[in-house]
């Protein structure tokens, strides 16, 4: 890659988002206020295009889970209960617009704390989290059951309710913070749920900027109440709990086995989305004009932190090496710098530990024998910068293409047959994986074929990426169970109770 990094000209930081980073440590938010952790401790949180500390955040543990518990039933049991359906909704669209007043202060604290072009915070992450929000906020006066004939032989009213689910925890991972918050809160909002919430520890800063968006909103104390922990500490505390009744899990699949295995004692109610080593195939009669900036879009976007990443490529031999040279000339124009940059395209990985995983992954793919043809080496410089990294002579027992890498790291492979289609499709199962998955192709006979014989989630044609709050996402394996978004997303956060009424 030819250095081509930004001078480091960030923004101007908006007053807001410099009136919310003084005053000392950041709060935790529990039972509609800010207050310190119960233990006083504290941890910092690092800009990693600098790996300098912006703040410090207070750091909650199994104490303040159990606050922030009491708080949540206080809640539901009470003035939340009182709250029709239709108030519900509007309190959500009220945060929806509030979102939209301070999408600029809270692009820039995504950039910042996170690391991401700021450009894709403003055009994706929030307006995407904004129409979530406002999506689901038309559910909230369309949960309902039905009424059901019965069998029985008497004169019986029988009927189905679908009820909240209680308090439940929400966790999530460091690379979307404030969409996958919006992923995890619309529903279990819109069902009348209330929600005790862990942001990561690398990316505290703009789930507790919106803690106070939810206040102004108009939701009652305890509705929502927001945790900056680490997860063997305030995640784990949440997992065991016994009067957490359900927890949404979004991040890799090792944390998500544990969590599993952590909540067999209380048989709490899980939905995990978890890692993905998504296939993007093109095949020889794609449109390449859009099928590879579409492969670039796949592992690229977000520093290729994304667990639908498309980070196999499979391209047919008979393009193979014009798609390669041309994606390898795009990849070497890209502007990698900091966050704050209009015009980064690429910015840091988000922490140090991330910095050092994707980097032994840089080394296993040489040690393998794969051929870096841009990148493969992390970058000279202050902060967390790996360059967009494409490994070619690789196959599928390598590491790289078998593990997730979570960062801008793609492998190539050349794949022979079109007319049988038995041996991409098994090369594109060939993981134990099944997040996401791209098809390129002008067939659509065979688009279908394909993409009904891959065993993912989400599986894109002509497209990669797109996303709606009105279509489910989720995983196939062990990329975890549970739908976001969309109606789906209803039955995660609700329970259904059959009523009988004896009439004679």
């Amino acid at each position: 890659m030819s250095k081509t990094l930004i001078a480091e000209k960030a923004v101007q930081l908006d007053g807001r988002v410099e009136d919310f980073l003084r005053g000392g440590p950041k709060k935790l938010f529990i039972g509609g206020e800010f207050v310190e952790s119960i233990s006083g401790k504290t941890f910092e949180t690092v800009n990693p295009a600098t790996g300098k500390v912006i703040t410090s955040v207070y750091e909650a543990d199994k104490e303040d889970v159990n606050r922030a518990v009491e708080a949540a039933e206080k809640a539901f049991y009470g003035e939340w209960r009182k709250v029709t359906p239709s108030e519900r909704g509007k309190m959500m669209w009220r945060l929806a617009d509030l979102l939209e007043e301070h999408l600029e202060p809270l692009a820039q604290l995504e950039a910042l704390d996170n690391g991401k072009p700021i450009s894709h915070a403003r055009a994706a992450d929030l307006p995407l989290s904004i129409d979530h929000f406002r999506y689901y906020a038309g559910w909230a006066t369309k949960i309902s059951g039905e009424v059901i004939d019965s069998s029985t032989g008497k004169d019986m009213l029988a009927y189905t309710r679908r009820e909240p689910v209680g308090v439940v925890g929400q966790i999530i991972p460091w690379n979307f913070p404030i969409l996958m918050l919006a992923w995890k809160m619309g529903a279990a909002l819109a069902t009348g749920n209330v929600i005790i919430f862990k942001s990561a520890e690398q990316t505290p800063l703009s789930a507790l900027y919106l803690a106070d968006l939810v206040k102004q909103a108009g939701f009652p104390d305890g509705v929502v109440n927001m945790l900056s922990g680490y997860g063997e500490t305030a995640g784990n505390a949440m997992v065991q709990h016994p009067r957490i009744r359900k927890i949404a899990f979004t991040g890799s699949t090792e944390v998500g086995k544990l969590i599993q295995q952590q909540s067999t004692g209380n048989l709490k109610r899980l939905s995990l989305e978890l890692g993905g080593k998504s296939p993007n195939i093109i095949f020889s009669d794609a449109d390449l004009s859009k099928a590879i900036p579409g492969a670039m879009m796949g592992i690229f976007f977000n520093q290729g932190q994304a667990c639908s990443a498309g980070s196999r490529l499979y391209v047919h031999k008979k393009v193979y090496d014009k798609v390669m040279a041309e994606i390898v000339s795009r990849t070497s124009k890209m502007r990698q710098g900091i966050g704050l940059d209009e015009l980064t395209e690429i910015g840091p990985l988000v922490s140090e530990e991330q910095f050092k995983r994707v980097t032994r992954y840089l080394e296993a793919g040489h040690q393998a024998g794969a051929e870096a043809l841009i990148g493969g080496q992390p970058l000279d410089r202050s902060g967390y910068f790996i360059p967009p990294t494409i490994f070619a002579d690789v196959n599928n027992e390598m590491s790289i293409t078998q593990e997730e890498i979570f960062g801008p790291v793609l492998s190539a492979m050349p794949f022979d047959d079109e007319d049988d289609l038995t041996d991409i499709i098994r090369q594109a199962n060939d993981t134990e994986y099944g997040l996401a998955a791209g098809i390129w192709t002008t067939d659509v006979r065979k688009a279908h074929k394909v993409a009904h014989a891959i065993e993912a989630g989400t599986v894109w044609v002509n497209d990669y990426n797109a996303l709606d709050a009105a279509i489910p996402f989720g995983g196939y394996k062990q990329s975890g169970y549970g739908r976001e978004m969309g109606s789906y997303a209803l039955d995660l956060y609700t329970q259904v109770k059959s009523v009988w009424v004896n009439l004679e």
